[in-house]
């Protein structure tokens, strides 16, 4: 097995509005999504990321207050994914729910 680092980069759901169903919906989805994962040894790490953060830019390690975007896509969260190969695991992300929503994923090996 190989391992892969999955990056979902997804509009700034601060910008976006989704009705506590559609929120609600959502979660479940990814919930029962990672538990299948999971429970198949697929999935070993991963989370969520918040909206803040900080960026260090330069030669002189210039800090500043905020994240990296996009127009208004932030980087949403990562996955750890354990697979045979790329194709592997690109299929299993290609199932994920982060679509739902206007996201996509990028799939890499480490």
């Amino acid at each position: 097995m190989k391992n892969f680092l999955v990056l979902f980069r997804e509009p700034d759901g601060r910008n976006d509005v989704h009705t506590d169903v559609e929120i609600t919906n959502h979660q479940q989805a990814w919930q029962q999504w990672m538990e299948k994962y999971i429970a198949e040894g697929k999935i070993t790490g991963g989370n969520s990321l918040t909206l803040h953060g900080k960026i260090i830019k330069g030669p002189d390690g210039h800090i500043s207050d905020s994240i990296h975007y996009v127009g208004t896509e932030i980087v949403g969260g990562f996955l750890l994914l354990k697979a045979d190969s790329l194709d592997e695991a690109a299929h299993i992300v290609s199932s994920c729910p982060v679509y739902q929503f206007g996201g996509y994923a990028e799939v890499r090996e480490y």
